[in-house]
């Protein structure tokens, strides 16, 4: 029986948590607001301030927007989701998916970062078959997942470009310009993730 490397960096939990605006922003405001932790998911839940129809969902939901903004190690960032227009505040949300998700990060970084440093302004599903492709190539976990893992998983990365305005539709062939909001932009480089400024068009 094959052994599955399980240090694996990826993870398809995200076919289960995706982008979350709405819910990370809520959560970042009761945060911001100073609660703990186990007061902001009970907060979440007996007001059911995500409109989802069980606790267990809701739990489950609030505990990993909490992962989400904690991955940024960053009080400020936070408190910009929680507080700025909702364009900077999904900017910053899909920083925080990115630091969350290796896998996020990879496709943001070699795919789109790669797509804006060449002036590439075409995408298509034929990038997202080759950026799995190549994982598949590259680790053994990936490689074990199955085609509606895989499915599921461009689906949503799909839809964070389009929260994101970076397209226009699910179906849009061709990459908007975007411009990185100067709060997230200091904060990147304050943590030593340059690599990640070129996910924002961003170039120095």
């Amino acid at each position: 029986m094959l052994k599955i490397n399980t240090s694996s960096p990826y993870t398809a939990s995200m076919t289960r948590e995706q982008f979350l605006f709405y819910e990370v922003r809520t959560t970042a405001k009761l945060m911001t607001e100073g609660l703990s932790d186990e007061e902001v998911v009970q907060r979440i839940i007996d007001d059911n301030l995500f409109q989802y129809p069980t606790e267990k969902s809701l739990k489950r939901i609030a505990q990993n927007c909490i992962r989400r903004l904690k991955c940024m190690d960053d009080e400020t960032l936070v408190k910009a989701i929680a507080t700025q227009p909702t364009d900077v505040a999904k900017q910053i949300c899909l920083y925080a998916m990115m630091k969350q998700y290796r896998l996020v990060w990879d496709f943001m970084i070699t795919v789109i970062g790669e797509k804006y440093r060449l002036r590439d302004t075409s995408f298509g599903r034929i990038d997202l078959n080759t950026f799995f492709l190549r994982l598949q190539e590259q680790d053994e976990v990936v490689a074990s997942w199955s085609d509606t893992t895989i499915t599921k998983l461009k689906q949503i990365l799909a839809r964070v470009l389009v929260e994101n305005e970076y397209l226009d539709s699910t179906k849009a062939t061709k990459l908007n310009p975007v411009w990185l909001n100067s709060t997230l932009e200091n904060a990147i480089k304050d943590n030593g993730d340059d690599a990640a400024l070129a996910a924002f068009n961003y170039f120095s």
